[in-house]
């Protein structure tokens, strides 16, 4: 049962308005309220999709502990499948990739129950190499395991193990071969049909085509 909404909540569940926000104007209101981890809780009892991505916003990330993730990606697990995945990817982003403590968790979830946990390792492993970091030193011991594990994964994890791929790919030349043959070996994504100017996930074109805007 949602909890009782305090006047605040109310005022602001007001300003989401109806079942189309934009993530922009949830940007402008979490800039506003800055941390309120309070009120975040209060959005998120609503069990409704956009006030979750604003209370995702406005949590203190230093309250973030392994239980309260794991309570989260319950309450994720509730959604529509586009949902889910842009919820916890929102979680990760703007929260657990910005605090030592919560990266550290997010490193540890490799081989967790929770798909949506894994998902989040490999999505942040891609992460710390698209950022315009040095890439981190595990990228051969990242690609042994997609290239043992990536098939026997669920597709949300196979996404992101995918896109770890890809980004070793493109910013590592040494493992390009390597990285575009795991694509042709297991024909993940080869058959996706991409919308026009979007970028496709089959690693030999996903890999090519970022490889040649950025003149890598």
């Amino acid at each position: 049962m949602a909890m009782k909404l305090s006047l605040k909540a109310e005022n602001i569940m007001a300003q989401i308005g109806g079942k189309q926000a934009k993530l922009g104007d949830l940007r402008k209101i979490a800039n506003s309220i800055k941390t309120d981890h309070k009120l975040a809780l209060e959005l998120w009892s609503t069990k409704q999709y956009f006030p979750r991505q604003l209370a995702i916003l406005i949590m203190d990330k230093k309250l973030l502990s392994q239980e309260v993730i794991d309570k989260l990606d319950d309450d994720i697990q509730q959604h529509t499948e586009d949902e889910k995945l842009q919820l916890i990817d929102w979680l990760m982003a703007n929260q657990l990739a910005k605090d030592k403590k919560t990266i550290a968790l997010m490193q540890s979830w490799e081989n967790s129950q929770s798909k949506l946990q894994r998902r989040t390792f490999w999505y942040y492993q891609a992460r710390l190499r698209w950022v315009g970091q040095i890439p981190p030193p595990n990228s051969d011991e990242l690609l042994s395991k997609i290239e043992d594990q990536i098939e026997k994964e669920v597709p949300e994890v196979q996404w992101a193990m995918n896109f770890t791929a890809a980004q070793i790919g493109i910013f590592q030349e040494i493992y390009r071969e390597r990285c575009i043959r795991i694509g042709e070996q297991t024909g993940l994504f080869k058959d996706e049909m991409v919308a026009k100017n979007c970028t496709p996930n089959y690693l030999p074109k996903f890999i090519a085509i970022q490889v040649a805007k950025l003149g890598k």
